[in-house]
């Protein structure tokens, strides 16, 4: 008997991305509610249209293609990422977008989902063993060239993606506690490299967990010296930057010092989810919103939009879809017997979670101003198809979770 094709939806999936995107599709009404921006809602309408489409022809694409297909996928975004340096349209001061005919795409973003499939089949492959040196490199350097070709553009904010993906794909995958400690101490030295207090304390620490390691001392030597180059060469680095990034991390930690200037629109974002009490204002009744005091309400800051209009309860309830959709990708990385499958679905939940968490942090003042949007609910092509086919991947991992 033929299998009922509906029996390869996953409806506990797909109803939270359905009212996730209606939540959406609300507040970028909200925002947009112009004579002059009203074409974003219909943009959105017609975006989320097409993304739906992608997500059940991926959801019913046999799973082998999938499989077949993730290093060609990977190499095309490379390709488009290349590309850009030469044929790049500026916007926001960066070159971001390529015009492929009458299609303006963004190519960071389907490189996430590109570079997730890529490493997620090279270590699916039996004979690769990630706690040795060369296959970890080539996973890393699977991971570190759209990083480097992103952070050139320069776009940092979705640059940091693809480093948000390291460790927890790489722990799903089996590498040790002390492969672990290498790749995550040089983040803490960045960190206290600008306090010598500080970063004295922590080079004991290291030297200490080296010491107690038993590795060979040529190898422990190695890494004391690249922590050592990493405090050096992390304040040449941020010398480095780009003025208005800098200005976006100092911000952060103090708004106030520059109110009408880096620091308006966390102030006004602060405001705006601030007044909306526990019911909200009410839907188009939002006074920041509907005076246009929220800077990128319709992409960066719609989360804001949601905290006036919506109020606590609204917010509690996104925030509980969005913790709803974590945890089951989560379980579905648990459940499914392919391991392609499995590495998939932690480095779909990872690209989620850095963007639930970097887009509220930076509209409650918990996070610096990176422009990441908000999944499913911020105004955007490239990333809301790229979404959605993250989705449509991971029903279709949820309807093969037994196959091997």
């Amino acid at each position: 008997m033929r299998r009922n094709p509906l029996s390869k939806i996953d409806f506990i999936l797909l109803s939270i991305v359905i009212l996730l995107s209606i939540a959406g599709l609300l507040a970028l009404y909200s925002a947009t509610n112009t004579t002059q921006s009203q074409g974003y809602f219909l943009r959105q309408v017609t975006v989320l249209t097409l993304g739906f489409s992608l997500l059940f022809v991926t959801t019913f694409t046999p799973l082998k293609i999938i499989l077949r297909l993730s290093y060609l996928f990977y190499g095309i975004s490379i390709f488009l990422l290349v590309l850009v340096f030469f044929f790049g349209v500026i916007g926001y001061g960066a070159e971001r977008w390529l015009y492929l005919g009458p299609v303006k795409l963004q190519p960071s973003e389907p490189a996430k989902i590109a570079t997730v499939l890529a490493v997620a089949r090279y270590l699916s492959r039996p004979e690769v063993d990630i706690n040795r040196f060369k296959h970890l490199a080539v996973v890393l350097g699977f991971i570190l060239v759209p990083f480097l070709l992103i952070a050139r553009q320069p776009d940092l904010g979705t640059s940091l993606v693809f480093l948000a993906m390291i460790i927890p794909v790489l722990f799903w995958a089996g590498l040790n506690w002390f492969a672990l400690f290498v790749l995550i101490a040089p983040l803490i030295t960045a960190i206290v490299a600008f306090n010598a207090v500080a970063f004295t304390i922590w080079m004991i620490l290291i030297m200490v967990v080296l010491f107690f390691s038993g590795r060979k001392i040529l190898v422990l030597a190695t890494i004391f010296i690249l922590h050592v180059f990493v405090g050096i060469a992390t304040p040449k680095m941020w010398d480095q930057l780009r003025p208005y990034q800098k200005q976006r991390i100092l911000t952060f930690a103090n708004p106030e010092q520059d109110p009408r200037g880096s620091g308006y629109q966390i102030i006004q974002s602060k405001v705006a989810i601030g007044s909306g009490g526990l019911w909200g204002k009410g839907f188009l009744k939002g006074s920041q919103t509907q005076l246009r005091f929220l800077p990128a309400q319709h992409t960066d800051f719609i989360f804001s939009v949601i905290g006036e209009e919506w109020g606590f309860m609204g917010v509690a309830t996104i925030m509980a879809l969005f913790f709803l959709l974590l945890v089951y990708l989560l379980y579905l990385a648990t459940v499914v017997k392919s391991p392609f499958s499995s590495i998939s679905l932690i480095g779909i939940m990872v690209i989620l979670f850095f963007h639930i968490f970097v887009n509220i942090g930076m509209t409650v003042g918990l996070a610096p101003v990176t422009g990441l949007p908000l999944p499913f609910i911020s105004y955007g092509g490239s990333f809301l198809l790229t979404t959605l086919f993250m989705i449509g991947l991971a029903m279709n991992f949820s309807a093969n979770r037994l196959k091997k």
